[in-house]
């Protein structure tokens, strides 16, 4: 049985990876920094805060001893929503975004390649998001998060090219994990795929990236977006 990790896995696109692997049949251990439960036998909770390099050292080398080599790492776990003015974050504020979401990534990865015999396959996923190269204003410490998880997906391909591990990106445009039946139709339309997306398409996304026979694929970003990154808006 293959063995995945996934981090930020109580709520969201997170819960629809842990429980979409443990469907299809992996050992799922899911991390986060809050209290969840899930009714699928073969995921298993550790709870952990990404900032702390402790808490993670501690779930990996529990996981490892315990059950055996990991086969696959997806780093979901991130401070989402957390936008604010330029002229008023604080540098805490921005440190605790990265911290997060840039430094918990590395650090997740670094004890996944650890614990790998060398050769033995191997999948790291790192969930990105299209800001990373298209924003908003006020939201520069989610940008920089996760555009630092794009080029270390780059780096970590080239590092790792002598194991068995791929390293691949994942940057998800809108995904809807609250209410869909609560969208516009404007909203859906914004999409060249007609509509928004969904928690489903990104773990559909990492389901592929994780089969044995797409090892070509390395060092990629695939973005998920509906095409919507790629519609010019003209103000009217």
């Amino acid at each position: 049985m293959k063995r995945a990790v996934i981090t930020g896995a109580a709520s969201g696109i997170g819960r629809c990876l842990a429980e979409g692997f443990a469907k299809e049949g992996y050992e799922v251990f899911a991390l986060d920094k809050i209290d969840s439960s899930f009714s699928e036998s073969n995921i298993r909770f550790y709870k952990t805060d990404l900032r702390s390099e402790t808490q993670i050292h501690k779930a990996f080398k529990i996981i490892a001893e315990e059950y055996g080599e990991i086969s696959v790492l997806i780093n979901n776990g991130a401070v989402s929503k957390f936008n604010k003015s330029v002229y008023e974050i604080s540098v805490d504020e921005f440190d605790n975004v990265v911290s997060t979401n840039l430094r918990g990534t590395f650090i997740c990865c670094k004890e996944f390649a650890a614990q790998k015999q060398k050769g033995s396959y191997g999948r790291i996923i790192n969930i990105a998001s299209t800001r990373f190269h298209q924003n908003e204003a006020d939201w520069e410490a989610y940008g920089a998060s996760k555009g630092g998880i794009v080029s270390l997906t780059n780096s970590l391909c080239v590092s790792l090219s002598n194991t068995g591990i791929t390293v691949n990106a994942v940057s998800p445009g809108w995904i809807e994990t609250g209410d869909y039946e609560s969208l516009t139709e404007t909203d859906h339309k914004q999409h060249p795929s007609g509509r928004v997306g969904k928690p489903q398409d990104i773990l559909n996304a990492c389901l592929f990236l994780c089969r044995e026979e797409n090892d070509f694929i390395n060092g990629a970003n695939l973005i998920i977006d509906g095409g919507m990154t790629k519609k010019m808006i003209y103000e009217e």
